[in-house]
């Protein structure tokens, strides 16, 4: 069997690691389970971390369990937070947990012939657990202080934190044990922010059930310049396409500097190690070429949406750049399209105004968008520097003659970096 803790050593995906880790996974194959909370319908790139951990830990023969959170989603992890989170409804809940399994699915074998992925959710467990139960049969086994001394309780101690948040180490403790005496699971892996929750699982299973459990968190990203991993001017970067195109997922990972890049290669990809290095050296004789940033971004965006999305996204972006047809740019999707060309100015046309003279178009009946009067339009056409829908435009008399863009779309291009977005109506 291949190494796991080794493995992710030199992935740089190792935090803390309970003693005796290392020697139970020599021992042959075991269980291990990450937790995910179904806070939103779809899980985000800060989950990819945990995510290729459980990979990586079949990968190297063992088996894996992705919790999904029905009972703890209903609580809220208090982990790094600094104010209380919204519960969610019973419906809510229940199409987030939908969303989440579909995504697991696409990243662990769930059909492999020897460690199949497993895939359970505690609020199998928990709906029929009784509070005085869970208080007599859990509660009492780990004492005020133990809890009161984990840092996602004390640094809450001052603003105030609820009795809800305060027993979720209890219930993540719980799960630990369940998954011990049901499914034979001694390993919980995590984020380095879980280590408190993760050990309260342990020593119940310590306390509760004389045995011996273990555990192995992975370090909190952090990007080079400061900035939080998976966060962009307009928020969380999605697993789900329909919350980031995978065009601007594709630019997330493209935009990656040199070192971090280097990172990623790492954590997110499965390729290994002497190919990771033989690309650093490549990268470093010519880092003008981003050789690191366009691996990452092709290997995760292919895993995480499709070969077909990929395409669509790297079609995309040769567009911004100058590099592309018009045969490309017609076959974006409209939801591409859109996301591709969301920070240019665009404007409502006519449709009539399309029989009109380019010069025309252009100027007078975009209101005056792209040229200020006609004379500038027929100049800047005769010099070669207009482009509709990537046709090159050469005779400024002449009406538009190219087909649309999804059938209402027109792309204008000014220069060479100068795009506006027609929508005729």
């Amino acid at each position: 069997m291949k190494n796991f803790i080794e493995e992710l050593r030199w992935r740089g995906m190792v935090h803390d690691i309970m003693p005796g880790t290392e020697e139970t996974l020599q021992q042959g194959r075991r269980t291990a389970y990450i937790g995910f909370d179904p806070t939103a319908d779809s899980l985000h790139i800060g989950s990819l971390v945990q995510i290729m951990t459980l990979v990586h830990f079949q990968r190297c023969g063992h088996k894996p369990i992705a919790l999904l959170g029905g009972a703890t989603g209903m609580v809220g992890d208090p982990s790094g937070k600094s104010q209380e989170r919204n519960l969610l409804s019973e419906e809510a809940l229940q199409k987030n947990l939908a969303g989440v399994k579909k995504q697991l699915a696409k990243f662990l074998d769930f059909e492999a012939k020897d460690n199949p992925a497993e895939m359970v959710n505690n609020y199998d467990w928990f709906k029929d657990f009784r509070f005085l139960d869970f208080i007599r049969e859990v509660g009492k086994h780990i004492t005020i202080n133990y809890m009161l001394a984990k840092d996602s309780v004390k640094s809450r101690l001052e603003t105030g934190m609820s009795f809800t948040e305060f027993t979720y180490q209890l219930v993540q403790g719980y799960d630990f044990l369940w998954l011990y005496e049901n499914k034979g699971c001694t390993i919980q892996l995590g984020g380095s922010d879980q280590w408190g929750n993760i050990v309260t699982g342990t020593e119940l299973i310590r306390r509760k059930a004389g045995g011996e459990a273990f555990a192995i968190t992975t370090p909190l990203i952090k990007k080079a310049d400061g900035t939080k991993f998976g966060k962009t001017e307009g928020g969380n970067v999605w697993l789900a396409k329909d919350k980031t195109s995978p065009y601007k997922f594709y630019q997330y990972w493209l935009n990656a500097s040199d070192e971090d890049a280097a990172n990623y290669i790492r954590i997110f990809t499965l390729l290994g190690k002497q190919e990771i290095e033989a690309l650093e050296i490549e990268h470093a004789e010519a880092p003008h070429l981003r050789l690191l940033q366009k691996t990452v971004a092709r290997d995760i965006t292919r895993r995480v949406h499709s070969a077909e999305d990929l395409q669509m996204a790297e079609k995309a972006s040769a567009i911004l750049f100058g590099k592309s047809t018009k045969e490309d740019l017609a076959s974006l999707d409209e939801h591409t399209l859109l996301a591709v060309f969301e920070g240019v100015p665009q404007t409502k046309i006519d449709k009539d105004a399309l029989g009109k003279p380019v010069a025309e178009l252009l100027s007078e009946a975009s209101n005056n968008i792209v040229f200020a009067s006609k004379g500038e339009a027929r100049r800047m056409i005769k010099g070669g520097g207009v482009s509709l829908n990537k046709e090159k435009v050469t005779n400024s008399e002449e009406a538009f003659a190219t087909e649309l863009l999804q059938g209402k779309y027109l792309l204008v291009q000014k220069g060479k970096k100068n795009y506006y977005l027609f929508i005729v109506a």
